[in-house]
């Protein structure tokens, strides 16, 4: 589904390898990619928007599967610290995917979230993982915090 949401105003600076912007949730300037963009825009919108407590949200979630060092974008946590949502990003210029959600489904497998999002800042996808049902639900938008949070 196309989105739109605000563009946000963030602390940029031009550093000797290029532009940086601040990351909120990493607390340190990272390099401006046309993907990372995206991440901070959206981690601000799922603060301002839609009360996502920004003390549990980590961006660059280091996970292990099968041997394999992987990183997740995004993950919100439930209050009692249990991963709740996995959010993943592509810049603006890339098509989202089945490739894009079976990567973003691998992570799944080791961290066993009820949500899942992917966006490349015009369109955004979000499920809810079944596992009962053994399906994948897609919602018309992502939820607020206080919906899915126990």
């Amino acid at each position: 589904m196309k989105i739109k949401i605000p563009e946000y105003t963030f602390n940029i600076q031009n550093k000797g390898r290029g532009t940086a912007i601040f990351d909120r949730l990493r607390k340190k300037y990272v390099s401006l990619t046309p993907e990372e963009a995206v991440r901070q825009n959206f981690v601000e919108y799922l603060i301002a928007e839609k009360g996502y407590p920004p003390g549990l949200m980590n961006n660059e979630v280091a996970i292990v599967q099968n041997g394999i060092r992987r990183r997740c974008d995004t993950v919100v946590f439930d209050r009692r610290g249990e991963p709740l949502l996995i959010v993943e990003y592509k810049a603006p210029s890339v098509k989202i995917t089945q490739e894009v959600f079976n990567q973003i489904y691998r992570y799944n497998l080791v961290l066993r979230v009820e949500w899942i999002a992917v966006t490349n800042g015009d369109d955004l996808y979000c499920c809810k993982v079944d596992y009962n049902a053994r399906r994948t639900l897609f919602v018309r938008d992502i939820p607020d915090y206080g919906e899915i949070a126990v």
